[in-house]
C-alpha cells in the first residue's frame, strides 16, 4: 500500500473534475483527479451514438480554453466533447488517474489530513480537500413498474442504448420527455421504426429565433438562469416544469419537440403509472403536457423579444414564430397494449440520481444527497461539490458551468492555503 499526500483530491474526470483540476493549477494548487473509468467516460461510452450537446459548442469550454472549431452553433456529439476533454487535460498537464474506483473516504479531520481516499488499487490519498465531482446523473434510475412487465418485452435504460440497430425488431416504447427520451425517438422514427413516447413534463426551445441561435440569445440577454429555474411558485396551481429544457437535433437546426415529433408519426401516449404484464396502465395527460411545454417554448420567445426590445438591437421580425405545433397532438388514453401495438422493447429515459455513498455517512441527508451549500460547499472545512444543482437551478451542471464552479472551489483552496502558511499574503489569488 502507499500513501501519498496531496493538497486536493477531485474524484471525477469529466468536464466539472477536470476544470476544477485547472482552476487549481492557475493558482498554484496541487491537485489528483480520480477516475474509474477514462477522462470523459459518460460522453465517451456511457450515452447513445448520436447524442447532441443542447447547449450547443459555444458551451464547450474550460479554464483557459474555448471551443476552438468553426461550427459554433453546431451541438457537437458525445464523443466530441470528450476527445475536447481529453486534449484538453494533456495541453494542462493535469494529473488523472484513470480506471482507478473509490472505495470509500474516511474523515481523520486531522490539521493537515481532513481526508484519506481508498483506491481499489489498495494505495491511499491522504488530503486537506476532497472535491466530490461526481454530479447529479451517477446512478441510473427505472421505475419500479418496470418489473411488471411482459418479461418477453427488451427493457433497457437509456444510459445502455446506442442507436436503433442494437435494439431487437419491433416497436420501441420511449418512456420520458426529456432530453434523451427525444433525441432517442426522434431518431428512431428517422430510422423507419415505430415509435411510441410516453410523456413526462418537461419544457421545449427554439432551436433558432429571429436569426439567431437560441444559445446565443441566452447569452447576450443574461437568460441562461431564467431558461434552467424552476420558479418557486407558477401563482396559478399548475405543475412545475423540471429539468433543463429540450432542444438539438440531428441536423442541429430543426426543433425537437412533441408535435415535430408527432409529425414524424410518433405516438404520443401519457404518462406510464403501472403495468399488467403487457398492458401499461397511463395517466391521461398527453394534451396538458404538451400545451404546458408549449407555454415554456412562448415564454421563451417572450423573454428574447423583451431583451431585444429593451437594448435597441436591430435584428429581423419573425412573423411566423416557431413554436409546438399542438394540431399534432391528440390524447391517446389509459392503457397501451404493448403486444397489440408490436411494441417488443421499452427504452427508460427516466434520468439518474446521485450516487455519493463513498462519502462518510454524517456529511449525506437521510436520502443520501450531498449537505451541501450553493452546490459547492460541503458539511465540513475542506469539503466541496462540483456539478450539483444550486437549489431550483439547474446552471451549476451545466458543461460551461465548470468554469465558475473550479474558479469557487479554487479560490478557497487558495485562501486556506495563504491563511494557514503565509497569512500576510493576499487572499486573493494572483
Amino acid at each position: 500500500m502507499v500513501v501519498e499526500y496531496v493538497r486536493t483530491v477531485v474524484i471525477g474526470a469529466g468536464q466539472q473534475g477536470c476544470g476544477v483540476a485547472a482552476a487549481l493549477q492557475d493558482v498554484g494548487q496541487d491537485s489528483v483527479v480520480v477516475e474509474q473509468g477514462e477522462i470523459g467516460q459518460a460522453w465517451m461510452h456511457e450515452r447513445w451514438d448520436s447524442l447532441r450537446v443542447g447547449s450547443g459548442n459555444r458551451s464547450v469550454r474550460f479554464p483557459g480554453w474555448e471551443y476552438p472549431g468553426d461550427d459554433l452553433d453546431g451541438c457537437m456529439s458525445g464523443p466530441e466533447l470528450a476527445r475536447h476533454l481529453r486534449d484538453y487535460v494533456a495541453a494542462r498537464e493535469l494529473r488523472v488517474r484513470e480506471h482507478t474506483t473509490v472505495r470509500e473516504v474516511e474523515c481523520p479531520q486531522g490539521n493537515d489530513v481532513r481526508f484519506r481516499t481508498r483506491l481499489s488499487t489498495g494505495d491511499v490519498l491522504e488530503s486537506r480537500n476532497l472535491v466530490a465531482a461526481i454530479g447529479g446523473y451517477a446512478k441510473p434510475r427505472t421505475p419500479a413498474l418496470a418489473s411488471d412487465v411482459d418479461p418477453s418485452v427488451t427493457q433497457l435504460h437509456s444510459w445502455r442504448y446506442r442507436n436503433p440497430e442494437s435494439l431487437p425488431d419491433g416497436g420501441v416504447l420511449v418512456v420520458g420527455a426529456g432530453i434523451s427520451g427525444q433525441q432517442i425517438a426522434d431518431e428512431l422514427a428517422d430510422a423507419g421504426r415505430a415509435v411510441f413516447l410516453s410523456v413526462g413534463r418537461h419544457r421545449a426551445w427554439p432551436s433558432d429565433y429571429r436569426g439567431r441561435r437560441i444559445t446565443e440569445w441566452m447569452r447576450i440577454l443574461s437568460l441562461y438562469e431564467d431558461f434552467v429555474s424552476t420558479p418557486a411558485d407558477t401563482g396559478n396551481g399548475e405543475p412545475i416544469l423540471p429539468g433543463l429544457p429540450v432542444t438539438a437535433t440531428q441536423d442541429k437546426r430543426e426543433d425537437l419537440n412533441l408535435g415535430t415529433l408527432a409529425a414524424k408519426g410518433v405516438v404520443l401516449v401519457g404518462s406510464a403509472r403501472a403495468a399488467r404484464h403487457g398492458v401499461l396502465l397511463l395517466e391521461d395527460n398527453v394534451v396538458a403536457v404538451a400545451e404546458m411545454a408549449a407555454r415554456s417554448y412562448r415564454q421563451a420567445l417572450d423573454k428574447i423579444d423583451t431583451g431585444i426590445r429593451q437594448r435597441g438591437f436591430v435584428v429581423p421580425e419573425q412573423h411566423l414564430a416557431p413554436g409546438v405545433d399542438m394540431t399534432r397532438v391528440s390524447a391517446f388514453g389509459t392503457e397501451l397494449d404493448l403486444a397489440r401495438h408490436g411494441i417488443t422493447t421499452i427504452v427508460w429515459c427516466t434520468g439518474f440520481g446521485p450516487d455519493y455513498r463513498i462519502l462518510p455517512g454524517h456529511v449525506l441527508d437521510d436520502r443520501g444527497a450531498p449537505i451541501q451549500e450553493r452546490g459547492i460547499f460541503g458539511a465540513i472545512p475542506g469539503l466541496y461539490y462540483a456539478g450539483l444543482p444550486d437549489g431550483d437551478s439547474q446552471a451549476p451542471v451545466a458543461i460551461g458551468a465548470n468554469v465558475e464552479n473550479g474558479r469557487v472551489i479554487a479560490s478557497h483552496v487558495y485562501a486556506d492555503h495563504v491563511l494557514r502558511s503565509t497569512p500576510s499574503e493576499s487572499l486573493v489569488a494572483p
